[in-house]
C-alpha cells in the first residue's frame, strides 16, 4: 500500500515538472488535430455520394418510393421550421412531376404532442397530395432508422430520399453501406443554417461509429410493404 501511494507520489510530481506551456501546446495540437480529422472526413463522405443528388425534379430518375426524412414543424412556438417547409416542397415537385408514386414520411413520434410523420401527412394533404399515397413511420427516430426501416420495413426500393443536401450525403452513405438503392432530391437549403451545418459535421463522425458497431434501428419488427409499383 505504501509503495503504491510512493509511486503515485512520483507519478504526480512528474506530471508537474512538465512546463504548462508543453502541456498547453500538446492539448491544442491535439485539438487541432481532432477538428481537421472531422473535417476531413465530412468531405470524404460528402465527395463519396455527391453524384447521387439531384439538384432539378426534371432530371431525377423516376423512383416509385420517396422517402422524406423528418423533423420539427416549428423551431420555436409560431416559428416554422424552413428546412421542415421546404422538404415538404421538394417532396410535392417530385411528386407533381410524376417522379414519385409513393411518399414515406419518416419522423419522429416520441409524445403524443410531437409527431412528425403526422404532421408532415397533414400538411401534404392539404398541399393537394392524396392520403392514399403518404405512408407515414412513426420509428424514424433517427436517419439510420429511417434509411434501414424504409428498406427493410416498407420495401420501398428503389428509393428516393428527400431532404436538404448536406443530410442528403449522410443518408446516401448510410444507404450505400446497407446496399440500399437510393438516389436523394436536394430541397432548397434555409438562408441560415450554420449552427446545423457544424451539428452535420458531428453527426458524420458519429455514423461512422454507428456503422462499424453495426447498429440497427430501435425497432424493426415484421414487414409492412408499400404498395408496388403502379
Amino acid at each position: 500500500m505504501l509503495e503504491m501511494k510512493g509511486q503515485q507520489v512520483k507519478n504526480s510530481s512528474l506530471v508537474a515538472k512538465i512546463p504548462l506551456k508543453r502541456i498547453f501546446r500538446c492539448t491544442m495540437f491535439l485539438l487541432a488535430c481532432f477538428i481537421a480529422l472531422l473535417l476531413l472526413n465530412d468531405q470524404i463522405i460528402g465527395a463519396y455520394v455527391r453524384k447521387n443528388i439531384y439538384y432539378q425534379a426534371n432530371e431525377v430518375p423516376f423512383r416509385p418510393y420517396g422517402v422524406v426524412l423528418g423533423t420539427s414543424k416549428y423551431v420555436a412556438p409560431n416559428t416554422p421550421n424552413w428546412f421542415y417547409n421546404n422538404r415538404l416542397a421538394a417532396a410535392k415537385t417530385l411528386y407533381d412531376s410524376k417522379k414519385i408514386d409513393y411518399l414515406l414520411l419518416s419522423g419522429d413520434n416520441r409524445t403524443p404532442y410531437y409527431n412528425e410523420p403526422r404532421a408532415m401527412a397533414r400538411d401534404l394533404e392539404k398541399m393537394g397530395i392524396s392520403k392514399h399515397v403518404l405512408f407515414p413511420d412513426y420509428a424514424g427516430f433517427r436517419t439510420l432508422d429511417s434509411i434501414i426501416r424504409a428498406k427493410e420495413v416498407f420495401k420501398a426500393e428503389p428509393m428516393t430520399i428527400i431532404t436538404q443536401r448536406f443530410h442528403c450525403e449522410r443518408a446516401l452513405f448510410i444507404a450505400q453501406y446497407h446496399n440500399i438503392d437510393a438516389i436523394c432530391f436536394a430541397a432548397v437549403d434555409p438562408d441560415i443554417y450554420t449552427l446545423t451545418r457544424l451539428r452535420e459535421i458531428l453527426a458524420r463522425f458519429l455514423m461512422l461509429w454507428e456503422l462499424f458497431i453495426e447498429k440497427q434501428p430501435h425497432f424493426l419488427g415484421e414487414p409492412i410493404p408499400l404498395p408496388a409499383q403502379e
